[in-house]
């Protein structure tokens, strides 16, 4: 299947969001990160804030439990926990883009599983612990005592997030296409590699 989409699933501090707006920007597409948060929020009729906690976070077996035994009588969506809400809201607004759009770039979200039938280009972006601390303090302006930690419970979160709602291994760069570190080639070079090997991919599915 032609890979007409880019997804990009990445590290905290690793300039993924950077990184996948300028491959967007080479191309001449969109790039979708926050904004499908937001669109979420606004058919949810909540806060995009609010959603953002529930957004990567799994909420545990007890917990979920005593909803569904609480609430019998809802339906099985109802019932979800609001972090599986917020994934299948989600998941029904990137289809939809998707079903309108031919190419674009989507960064997180579980977008290589999501859009897997339909035929994306998957990347993985990394880079060592102390570079993504630097960047976070840096370029995010995130407390140098905090950084550290927050990196991690990022990580953590993102992680759980994809394992959960994929059934698949955030970390594992085998269901990838694409896997770089970007500390060691930098923002502007990981771009320039995607877009040409996206290109590569596609020109070379043309000729079979």
């Amino acid at each position: 299947m032609k890979k007409t989409i880019i997804t990009i699933e990445r590290q905290y501090g690793s300039g993924g969001s950077i990184i996948g707006k300028l491959a967007a920007e080479k191309l001449g597409i969109k790039c979708y990160n926050r904004q499908i948060l937001e669109m979420t929020a606004e058919r949810c009729g909540i806060a995009p804030e609010y959603l953002e906690n529930a957004e990567e976070n799994v909420p545990t077996s007890f917990l979920y439990s005593l909803l569904l035994s609480a609430n019998p009588a809802r339906t099985m969506e109802e019932n979800l926990p609001l972090s599986d809400k917020v994934f299948l809201m989600e998941s029904r607004i990137i289809n939809e883009i998707a079903e309108n759009e031919k190419s674009f770039v989507l960064v997180g979200r579980c977008g290589n599983y999501i859009l897997e039938e339909k035929g994306c280009f998957s990347v993985y972006i990394y880079a060592a612990p102390d570079a993504r601390v630097k960047r976070a303090v840096e370029e995010y302006g995130v407390s140098e005592n905090k950084a550290e930690n927050i990196m991690k419970k990022a990580d953590k979160r993102r992680e759980t997030f994809y394992n959960v709602n994929t059934g698949k291994t955030w970390q594992d760069k085998d269901q990838y296409e694409l896997c770089l570190n970007s500390a060691v080639l930098g923002d502007e070079l990981c771009a320039e590699i995607i877009v040409k090997a996206y290109q590569e991919y596609n020109a070379r599915f043309a000729e079979e």
